[in-house]
Protein backbone atom coordinates (compact mmCIF):
# COMPACT_ATOMS: atom_id res chain seq x y z
CA UNK A 1 0.00 0.00 0.00
CA UNK A 2 1.00 3.41 -0.70
CA UNK A 3 1.75 6.09 1.15
CA UNK A 4 -1.15 7.89 -0.51
CA UNK A 5 -3.76 5.00 0.39
CA UNK A 6 -2.01 5.71 3.77
CA UNK A 7 -2.63 9.27 4.41
CA UNK A 8 -5.83 9.80 3.26
CA UNK A 9 -7.54 7.38 5.67
CA UNK A 10 -4.90 8.59 8.46
CA UNK A 11 -5.92 12.32 7.55
CA UNK A 12 -9.64 11.90 7.61
CA UNK A 13 -8.89 9.89 11.14
CA UNK A 14 -7.18 13.43 11.90
CA UNK A 15 -9.83 15.03 10.94
CA UNK A 16 -12.70 13.41 12.55
CA UNK A 17 -11.39 13.50 16.15
CA UNK A 18 -10.11 17.04 15.52
CA UNK A 19 -13.72 17.33 15.22
CA UNK A 20 -15.40 14.98 18.08
CA UNK A 21 -13.19 16.81 20.52
CA UNK A 22 -13.71 20.14 18.94
CA UNK A 23 -18.21 19.94 20.04
CA UNK A 24 -16.70 18.33 23.42
CA UNK A 25 -14.74 21.22 24.41
CA UNK A 26 -17.46 23.73 23.01
CA UNK A 27 -20.53 21.63 24.55
CA UNK A 28 -18.60 21.67 28.26
CA UNK A 29 -18.01 24.91 27.71
CA UNK A 30 -21.77 26.31 27.06
CA UNK A 31 -20.40 27.60 23.55
CA UNK A 32 -22.60 24.70 21.76
CA UNK A 33 -26.03 25.67 23.34
CA UNK A 34 -25.19 28.87 22.16
CA UNK A 35 -24.59 28.02 18.56
CA UNK A 36 -27.89 26.07 18.81
CA UNK A 37 -29.52 29.36 19.56
CA UNK A 38 -27.95 31.19 17.29
CA UNK A 39 -28.61 28.80 14.34
CA UNK A 40 -32.40 27.94 15.11
CA UNK A 41 -33.33 31.64 16.84
CA UNK A 42 -36.74 31.63 18.76
CA UNK A 43 -38.48 28.73 20.70
CA UNK A 44 -37.09 26.16 18.38
CA UNK A 45 -33.71 26.86 19.28
CA UNK A 46 -34.08 27.02 22.91
CA UNK A 47 -36.18 22.97 22.83
CA UNK A 48 -33.45 21.86 20.61
CA UNK A 49 -30.49 22.96 23.17
CA UNK A 50 -32.31 21.50 26.01
CA UNK A 51 -32.88 17.89 24.24
CA UNK A 52 -29.41 17.70 23.17
CA UNK A 53 -28.33 18.74 27.11
CA UNK A 54 -31.03 16.22 27.86
CA UNK A 55 -30.18 13.29 25.38
CA UNK A 56 -26.33 13.81 26.62
CA UNK A 57 -27.13 13.40 30.26
CA UNK A 58 -29.17 10.55 29.57
CA UNK A 59 -26.22 8.72 27.57
CA UNK A 60 -23.69 9.77 29.72
CA UNK A 61 -25.64 8.00 32.95
CA UNK A 62 -26.20 4.99 30.96
CA UNK A 63 -22.72 4.47 29.45
CA UNK A 64 -22.78 0.55 28.73
CA UNK A 65 -26.26 0.49 27.59
CA UNK A 66 -25.90 3.66 25.11
CA UNK A 67 -22.60 1.75 24.28
CA UNK A 68 -24.50 -1.70 23.43
CA UNK A 69 -27.09 0.18 21.37
CA UNK A 70 -24.93 2.06 18.99
CA UNK A 71 -22.39 -1.46 18.55
CA UNK A 72 -24.08 -2.06 15.51
CA UNK A 73 -23.99 1.48 14.00
CA UNK A 74 -20.40 1.25 14.75
CA UNK A 75 -19.43 -1.77 13.02
CA UNK A 76 -21.62 -0.98 10.48
CA UNK A 77 -20.52 2.41 9.63
CA UNK A 78 -16.73 0.76 9.88
CA UNK A 79 -17.59 -2.25 7.67
CA UNK A 80 -19.28 0.15 4.73
CA UNK A 81 -16.13 2.17 5.07
CA UNK A 82 -13.38 -1.25 4.97
CA UNK A 83 -15.75 -3.15 2.21
CA UNK A 84 -15.34 -0.02 -0.19
CA UNK A 85 -11.86 0.85 0.29
CA UNK A 86 -10.63 -2.99 0.26
CA UNK A 87 -12.92 -3.72 -2.79
CA UNK A 88 -12.03 -0.47 -4.46
CA UNK A 89 -8.30 -1.42 -3.91
CA UNK A 90 -8.78 -4.68 -5.69
CA UNK A 91 -10.80 -3.45 -8.18
CA UNK A 92 -8.59 -0.46 -9.02
CA UNK A 93 -5.53 -2.92 -8.90
CA UNK A 94 -7.43 -5.24 -11.75
CA UNK A 95 -7.96 -2.05 -13.52
CA UNK A 96 -4.25 -1.05 -13.10
CA UNK A 97 -3.05 -4.31 -14.48
CA UNK A 98 -5.03 -3.69 -17.69
CA UNK A 99 -3.69 -0.37 -17.91
CA UNK A 100 -0.03 -1.77 -17.75
CA UNK A 101 -0.72 -3.66 -20.89
CA UNK A 102 -2.25 0.05 -22.56
CA UNK A 103 -5.67 0.35 -22.72
CA UNK A 104 -5.43 1.29 -26.03
CA UNK A 105 -3.21 -1.18 -27.69
CA UNK A 106 -4.29 -4.08 -29.81
CA UNK A 107 -1.80 -7.49 -28.99
CA UNK A 108 -1.13 -10.07 -32.13
CA UNK A 109 0.10 -13.21 -31.05
CA UNK A 110 1.11 -15.88 -32.85
CA UNK A 111 -0.19 -19.64 -31.63
CA UNK A 112 0.37 -22.89 -32.55
CA UNK A 113 -2.55 -24.71 -34.34
CA UNK A 114 -4.08 -27.55 -32.66
CA UNK A 115 -3.23 -30.08 -36.00
CA UNK A 116 0.27 -28.81 -35.53
CA UNK A 117 0.58 -30.10 -31.64
CA UNK A 118 -0.38 -33.46 -32.55
CA UNK A 119 2.61 -35.92 -31.39
CA UNK A 120 2.74 -37.08 -35.29
CA UNK A 121 3.92 -33.84 -36.14
CA UNK A 122 7.25 -33.60 -34.02
CA UNK A 123 9.77 -34.28 -36.46
CA UNK A 124 9.17 -31.65 -38.87
CA UNK A 125 9.60 -28.11 -38.91
CA UNK A 126 6.19 -26.73 -38.02
CA UNK A 127 5.59 -22.93 -39.95
CA UNK A 128 2.97 -20.84 -38.29
CA UNK A 129 2.35 -17.74 -37.21
CA UNK A 130 2.82 -14.21 -37.91
CA UNK A 131 4.43 -12.75 -40.48
CA UNK A 132 6.74 -10.28 -41.54
CA UNK A 133 4.32 -9.29 -44.62
CA UNK A 134 1.60 -8.88 -42.27
CA UNK A 135 3.65 -6.96 -40.25
CA UNK A 136 4.33 -4.43 -43.60
CA UNK A 137 0.56 -4.59 -44.59
CA UNK A 138 0.10 -3.32 -40.79
CA UNK A 139 1.83 -0.35 -40.60
CA UNK A 140 -0.90 0.96 -44.00
CA UNK A 141 -3.60 1.39 -41.36
CA UNK A 142 -3.68 5.32 -40.42
CA UNK A 143 -4.91 5.45 -36.86
CA UNK A 144 -1.78 2.88 -35.73
CA UNK A 145 0.58 5.16 -34.24
CA UNK A 146 3.66 2.82 -32.88
CA UNK A 147 4.42 -0.57 -33.99
CA UNK A 148 6.67 -2.73 -31.53
CA UNK A 149 7.60 -6.58 -33.31
CA UNK A 150 9.05 -9.04 -31.27
CA UNK A 151 10.32 -13.01 -31.34
CA UNK A 152 10.15 -14.78 -27.76
CA UNK A 153 11.07 -18.03 -27.24
CA UNK A 154 12.95 -19.99 -24.17
CA UNK A 155 16.87 -19.59 -24.12
CA UNK A 156 20.14 -20.11 -21.29
CA UNK A 157 21.99 -16.94 -20.93
CA UNK A 158 25.45 -17.83 -19.18
CA UNK A 159 28.01 -15.67 -16.89
CA UNK A 160 31.51 -17.80 -16.49
CA UNK A 161 29.94 -20.93 -14.02
CA UNK A 162 26.39 -19.06 -14.01
CA UNK A 163 23.78 -19.86 -15.62
CA UNK A 164 19.86 -18.49 -16.11
CA UNK A 165 17.05 -19.89 -18.36
CA UNK A 166 14.80 -17.34 -19.03
CA UNK A 167 12.74 -16.08 -22.63
CA UNK A 168 15.10 -14.61 -25.38
CA UNK A 169 13.28 -11.01 -26.96
CA UNK A 170 14.19 -9.73 -30.03
CA UNK A 171 12.30 -6.48 -30.10
CA UNK A 172 12.59 -2.44 -30.75
CA UNK A 173 13.42 0.18 -28.53
CA UNK A 174 9.38 0.87 -28.15
CA UNK A 175 8.98 -2.28 -25.88
CA UNK A 176 9.56 -0.61 -22.89
CA UNK A 177 7.59 2.44 -23.29
CA UNK A 178 4.72 -0.11 -24.39
CA UNK A 179 5.25 -2.54 -21.55
CA UNK A 180 5.86 0.49 -19.57
CA UNK A 181 9.30 -0.85 -18.09
CA UNK A 182 11.73 1.31 -16.18
CA UNK A 183 15.49 0.90 -16.07
CA UNK A 184 16.98 0.83 -12.85
CA UNK A 185 20.99 1.28 -14.66
CA UNK A 186 22.33 1.81 -18.22
CA UNK A 187 19.85 2.34 -20.99
CA UNK A 188 17.26 0.34 -23.24
CA UNK A 189 17.72 -0.36 -26.99
CA UNK A 190 18.19 1.89 -29.19
CA UNK A 191 17.62 2.38 -33.03
CA UNK A 192 21.01 2.30 -34.28
CA UNK A 193 21.61 -1.11 -32.23
CA UNK A 194 19.29 -2.55 -34.25
CA UNK A 195 20.12 -1.06 -37.87
CA UNK A 196 24.50 -1.81 -36.94
CA UNK A 197 22.99 -4.63 -35.73
CA UNK A 198 25.05 -4.86 -32.41
CA UNK A 199 25.67 -7.73 -29.70
CA UNK A 200 24.41 -5.77 -26.84
CA UNK A 201 21.27 -6.88 -24.08
CA UNK A 202 19.45 -5.61 -21.68
CA UNK A 203 18.67 -7.83 -18.49
CA UNK A 204 15.78 -7.74 -16.85
CA UNK A 205 15.79 -7.48 -12.90
CA UNK A 206 15.71 -11.40 -11.62
CA UNK A 207 17.66 -12.62 -14.70
CA UNK A 208 20.40 -9.73 -13.65
CA UNK A 209 20.54 -10.69 -9.81
CA UNK A 210 20.78 -14.64 -11.16
CA UNK A 211 23.82 -13.82 -13.29
CA UNK A 212 25.42 -11.18 -11.10
CA UNK A 213 24.56 -12.10 -7.51
CA UNK A 214 27.21 -10.13 -6.24
CA UNK A 215 29.05 -7.60 -8.64
CA UNK A 216 28.05 -5.21 -11.28
CA UNK A 217 26.80 -6.59 -14.35
CA UNK A 218 27.30 -3.06 -16.49
CA UNK A 219 29.67 -3.73 -19.37
CA UNK A 220 29.96 -6.99 -18.46
CA UNK A 221 29.30 -9.59 -21.55
CA UNK A 222 27.09 -12.17 -21.37
CA UNK A 223 26.70 -16.12 -23.48
CA UNK A 224 23.51 -16.35 -25.31
CA UNK A 225 24.06 -19.12 -27.90
CA UNK A 226 26.87 -18.99 -29.54
CA UNK A 227 27.62 -15.50 -29.28
CA UNK A 228 28.63 -13.13 -26.74
CA UNK A 229 25.90 -10.05 -25.80
CA UNK A 230 27.59 -6.77 -23.90
CA UNK A 231 25.20 -5.88 -21.17
CA UNK A 232 24.12 -2.08 -21.59
CA UNK A 233 21.09 -2.02 -18.94
CA UNK A 234 19.10 -3.68 -16.30
CA UNK A 235 15.42 -3.14 -15.81
CA UNK A 236 13.76 -2.80 -13.01
CA UNK A 237 11.29 -5.31 -10.54
CA UNK A 238 7.86 -5.38 -12.56
CA UNK A 239 5.21 -6.73 -11.36
CA UNK A 240 3.67 -9.39 -13.96
CA UNK A 241 0.40 -9.66 -15.96
CA UNK A 242 -2.54 -11.34 -15.41
CA UNK A 243 -3.92 -14.04 -17.68
CA UNK A 244 -7.11 -13.38 -20.18
CA UNK A 245 -9.09 -16.54 -19.61
CA UNK A 246 -7.04 -18.41 -22.60
CA UNK A 247 -6.26 -15.63 -25.22
CA UNK A 248 -3.22 -14.32 -23.40
CA UNK A 249 -1.08 -16.38 -20.62
CA UNK A 250 0.12 -14.54 -17.22
CA UNK A 251 3.75 -12.70 -18.56
CA UNK A 252 6.46 -12.86 -15.88
CA UNK A 253 9.04 -9.81 -17.60
CA UNK A 254 11.59 -10.13 -14.42
CA UNK A 255 12.96 -13.52 -16.45
CA UNK A 256 13.88 -11.96 -19.87
CA UNK A 257 16.81 -10.44 -21.82
CA UNK A 258 16.27 -8.26 -24.42
CA UNK A 259 18.42 -8.04 -27.79
CA UNK A 260 17.63 -5.75 -31.08
CA UNK A 261 15.38 -7.78 -33.23
CA UNK A 262 17.56 -7.70 -36.11
CA UNK A 263 20.44 -8.73 -34.44
CA UNK A 264 18.13 -11.80 -33.25
CA UNK A 265 17.29 -12.47 -36.70
CA UNK A 266 21.07 -12.37 -38.19
CA UNK A 267 21.93 -15.05 -34.76
CA UNK A 268 19.18 -17.08 -34.42
CA UNK A 269 17.17 -17.23 -37.71
CA UNK A 270 13.28 -17.97 -38.12
CA UNK A 271 13.65 -21.74 -37.05
CA UNK A 272 14.00 -22.46 -33.76
CA UNK A 273 14.83 -26.02 -32.77
CA UNK A 274 13.27 -27.88 -29.00
CA UNK A 275 14.64 -30.47 -27.51
CA UNK A 276 12.09 -32.90 -26.28
CA UNK A 277 12.00 -36.33 -24.19
CA UNK A 278 13.08 -38.28 -27.03
CA UNK A 279 13.04 -35.72 -29.82
CA UNK A 280 13.71 -33.08 -31.23
CA UNK A 281 11.16 -30.72 -32.94
CA UNK A 282 11.23 -26.94 -35.24
CA UNK A 283 9.44 -23.67 -35.40
CA UNK A 284 9.28 -21.72 -37.94
CA UNK A 285 7.86 -18.59 -36.50
CA UNK A 286 9.01 -14.91 -37.79
CA UNK A 287 7.23 -12.98 -35.48
CA UNK A 288 6.19 -14.11 -32.22
CA UNK A 289 4.18 -11.04 -31.32
CA UNK A 290 3.36 -7.84 -32.60
CA UNK A 291 1.99 -4.70 -29.86
CA UNK A 292 -0.24 -1.80 -31.64
CA UNK A 293 -0.88 1.50 -30.26
CA UNK A 294 -4.29 2.70 -31.48
CA UNK A 295 -4.14 7.06 -31.56
CA UNK A 296 -6.89 7.56 -29.34
CA UNK A 297 -8.23 8.77 -25.98
CA UNK A 298 -9.23 5.68 -23.65
CA UNK A 299 -11.90 8.24 -21.49
CA UNK A 300 -13.61 9.37 -24.22
CA UNK A 301 -16.31 7.16 -26.33
CA UNK A 302 -15.25 7.60 -29.80
CA UNK A 303 -11.97 7.02 -29.32
CA UNK A 304 -12.97 3.51 -27.42
CA UNK A 305 -14.50 2.99 -30.65
CA UNK A 306 -12.11 3.87 -32.87
CA UNK A 307 -9.65 1.08 -30.61
CA UNK A 308 -12.97 -1.89 -31.67
CA UNK A 309 -12.74 -0.59 -35.37
CA UNK A 310 -9.11 -0.81 -35.61
CA UNK A 311 -9.31 -4.50 -33.65
CA UNK A 312 -11.92 -5.68 -36.15
CA UNK A 313 -10.16 -4.46 -39.07
CA UNK A 314 -6.89 -6.33 -38.15
CA UNK A 315 -8.67 -9.39 -37.74
CA UNK A 316 -10.05 -9.51 -41.16
CA UNK A 317 -6.73 -8.40 -42.37
CA UNK A 318 -5.53 -11.70 -40.52
CA UNK A 319 -8.20 -14.03 -42.10
CA UNK A 320 -7.52 -13.26 -45.60
CA UNK A 321 -3.79 -13.89 -45.34
CA UNK A 322 -3.74 -17.00 -42.85
CA UNK A 323 -5.55 -19.95 -44.19
CA UNK A 324 -5.02 -21.02 -40.83
CA UNK A 325 -6.26 -19.92 -37.38
CA UNK A 326 -2.01 -19.54 -36.25
CA UNK A 327 -2.96 -16.24 -34.62
CA UNK A 328 -5.12 -14.33 -31.84
CA UNK A 329 -5.55 -10.95 -31.53
CA UNK A 330 -6.31 -9.32 -27.52
CA UNK A 331 -7.66 -5.79 -26.93
CA UNK A 332 -7.15 -4.83 -23.74
CA UNK A 333 -10.21 -2.18 -24.18
CA UNK A 334 -12.42 -5.17 -24.34
CA UNK A 335 -11.08 -6.18 -20.17
CA UNK A 336 -10.78 -2.84 -19.26
CA UNK A 337 -14.61 -1.97 -19.58
CA UNK A 338 -15.24 -5.49 -18.47
CA UNK A 339 -13.69 -5.01 -15.12
CA UNK A 340 -15.51 -1.61 -14.78
CA UNK A 341 -18.36 -3.14 -15.27
CA UNK A 342 -17.66 -5.32 -12.78
CA UNK A 343 -16.59 -3.23 -10.06
CA UNK A 344 -19.98 -1.14 -10.83
CA UNK A 345 -21.93 -4.26 -9.68
CA UNK A 346 -19.57 -4.95 -7.44
CA UNK A 347 -19.90 -1.52 -5.60
CA UNK A 348 -23.80 -1.95 -5.46
CA UNK A 349 -22.86 -5.34 -3.49
CA UNK A 350 -20.32 -4.15 -1.02
CA UNK A 351 -22.96 -1.12 -0.15
CA UNK A 352 -25.99 -3.89 0.28
CA UNK A 353 -24.28 -5.70 2.70
CA UNK A 354 -22.85 -2.78 4.68
CA UNK A 355 -25.82 -1.28 4.92
CA UNK A 356 -27.44 -4.20 6.43
CA UNK A 357 -25.02 -4.08 9.10
CA UNK A 358 -26.74 -0.64 9.72
CA UNK A 359 -30.08 -1.84 9.34
CA UNK A 360 -29.25 -4.29 12.27
CA UNK A 361 -27.49 -1.19 14.51
CA UNK A 362 -30.67 0.65 13.86
CA UNK A 363 -33.22 -2.03 14.80
CA UNK A 364 -31.24 -2.33 18.09
CA UNK A 365 -31.28 1.35 18.77
CA UNK A 366 -35.15 1.10 18.60
CA UNK A 367 -35.17 -1.49 20.89
CA UNK A 368 -33.14 0.38 23.80
CA UNK A 369 -35.53 2.85 23.11
CA UNK A 370 -38.46 1.72 23.52
CA UNK A 371 -37.13 -0.06 26.84
CA UNK A 372 -36.40 3.50 27.53
CA UNK A 373 -39.85 4.96 26.93
CA UNK A 374 -40.70 2.05 29.26
CA UNK A 375 -38.70 2.87 32.16
CA UNK A 376 -39.12 6.67 31.73
CA UNK A 377 -43.07 6.47 31.42
CA UNK A 378 -43.49 8.48 34.94
CA UNK A 379 -41.09 11.19 33.66
CA UNK A 380 -43.07 11.40 30.59
CA UNK A 381 -46.04 11.69 32.27
CA UNK A 382 -44.41 14.53 34.80
CA UNK A 383 -43.66 16.56 31.89
CA UNK A 384 -46.82 16.24 30.49
CA UNK A 385 -48.27 17.24 33.65
CA UNK A 386 -46.12 20.28 33.70
CA UNK A 387 -47.34 21.62 30.21
CA UNK A 388 -45.00 19.61 28.09
CA UNK A 389 -46.71 18.83 24.39
CA UNK A 390 -46.49 15.71 23.09
CA UNK A 391 -44.53 17.00 19.71
CA UNK A 392 -41.97 18.03 22.69
CA UNK A 393 -41.98 14.35 23.96
CA UNK A 394 -41.07 13.32 20.28
CA UNK A 395 -37.99 15.56 19.54
CA UNK A 396 -36.35 15.00 23.13
CA UNK A 397 -36.72 11.00 22.33
CA UNK A 398 -35.97 11.61 18.58
CA UNK A 399 -32.63 13.97 19.56
CA UNK A 400 -31.74 11.26 21.77
CA UNK A 401 -31.73 8.84 19.44
CA UNK A 402 -30.08 11.00 16.31
CA UNK A 403 -27.17 11.66 18.94
CA UNK A 404 -26.29 8.30 19.62
CA UNK A 405 -26.65 7.48 15.99
CA UNK A 406 -24.53 10.35 15.56
CA UNK A 407 -22.07 9.22 18.08
CA UNK A 408 -21.94 5.82 16.45
CA UNK A 409 -21.13 7.16 12.98
CA UNK A 410 -18.58 9.43 14.29
CA UNK A 411 -17.15 6.21 16.00
CA UNK A 412 -17.77 3.47 13.28
CA UNK A 413 -15.71 6.01 10.50
CA UNK A 414 -12.64 6.30 12.64
CA UNK A 415 -12.94 2.54 13.45
CA UNK A 416 -13.32 2.11 9.48
CA UNK A 417 -10.33 4.34 8.91
CA UNK A 418 -8.16 2.68 11.32
CA UNK A 419 -8.83 -0.79 9.49
CA UNK A 420 -7.89 0.70 6.11
CA UNK A 421 -5.00 2.51 7.43
CA UNK A 422 -3.53 -0.30 9.67
CA UNK A 423 -4.38 -3.94 8.08
CA UNK A 424 -2.74 -3.36 5.12
CA UNK A 425 0.22 -2.81 7.31
CA UNK A 426 -0.25 -5.76 9.60
CA UNK A 427 -0.82 -7.97 6.53
CA UNK A 428 2.51 -6.78 4.55
CA UNK A 429 4.47 -8.13 7.89
CA UNK A 430 3.23 -11.81 7.51
CA UNK A 431 1.96 -11.82 3.86
CA UNK A 432 4.06 -11.68 0.72
CA UNK A 433 1.42 -10.16 -1.39
CA UNK A 434 -0.12 -6.66 -0.58
CA UNK A 435 -3.53 -5.69 0.51
CA UNK A 436 -4.57 -3.56 -1.67
CA UNK A 437 -6.68 -0.64 -0.35
CA UNK A 438 -8.00 2.47 -1.52
CA UNK A 439 -10.18 5.03 0.42
CA UNK A 440 -13.60 5.59 -1.02
CA UNK A 441 -14.16 9.13 0.12
CA UNK A 442 -18.30 9.34 -0.76
CA UNK A 443 -18.10 6.41 1.41
CA UNK A 444 -17.64 7.76 4.30
CA UNK A 445 -19.70 10.62 4.14
CA UNK A 446 -22.39 8.28 2.90
CA UNK A 447 -21.97 6.14 6.25
CA UNK A 448 -22.08 8.62 8.59
CA UNK A 449 -24.72 10.00 6.91
CA UNK A 450 -26.87 6.68 6.72
CA UNK A 451 -25.95 6.36 10.36
CA UNK A 452 -27.87 9.79 11.05
CA UNK A 453 -30.82 8.86 8.92
CA UNK A 454 -31.00 5.52 11.04
CA UNK A 455 -30.86 7.57 14.16
CA UNK A 456 -34.13 9.06 12.72
CA UNK A 457 -36.00 6.34 11.46
CA UNK A 458 -35.59 3.98 13.82
CA UNK A 459 -36.08 6.63 16.53
CA UNK A 460 -39.28 7.94 15.29
CA UNK A 461 -41.42 5.06 16.34
CA UNK A 462 -40.52 5.20 20.08
CA UNK A 463 -40.30 9.08 19.73
CA UNK A 464 -44.08 8.86 18.58
CA UNK A 465 -45.16 6.22 20.89
CA UNK A 466 -43.82 7.90 23.89
CA UNK A 467 -45.73 11.16 22.90
CA UNK A 468 -48.95 9.52 22.96
CA UNK A 469 -48.92 7.93 26.49
CA UNK A 470 -51.65 9.13 28.35
CA UNK A 471 -50.61 11.29 31.17
CA UNK A 472 -52.59 10.14 33.66
CA UNK A 473 -51.79 6.58 33.12
CA UNK A 474 -48.12 7.93 32.75
CA UNK A 475 -47.88 9.05 36.54
CA UNK A 476 -49.94 6.18 37.79
CA UNK A 477 -46.93 3.65 36.41
CA UNK A 478 -44.42 2.17 39.19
Amino acid sequence: MNSSLMNGPLRWMIVLITVGMLLAILHMTGILPRLFRLIFPGPMGSKLTRSFELAIRSLWLRKLRAFLSVLGIIIGTSAVIALMAFGEGSMQDALDDIKRQGATNIIIRSEKPPDESSTGARNFVADYGIKWRDYAQLETIDDIGRMVPMRVFPQAIRYQDRMHNGRLIGTTPGYADVNKLEMAVGRFLLPEDGRKMRNVCVLAAETADKLFPFGKAMGESVKIGYHNYEVIGIMKDRMPTGGTGGSQAAENYNKDVYIPIETCRVRFGDVVFIRQSGSRSGEKVELSQITLTVEAEIDDEAGRAKVRAVGNLIREMLEKNHYKRDWVVTVPLDRLEEAERAKDRFTRLRVLIASISLGVGGIGIMNIMLATVTERTREIGIRRALGAKRKDITLQFLVEAVVQTTIGGIAGVILGLATVFFLPLLWGLFADSPLPAKLHVPSVFLALGVSVAVGVLFGWYPASRAAKLDPIEALRHE
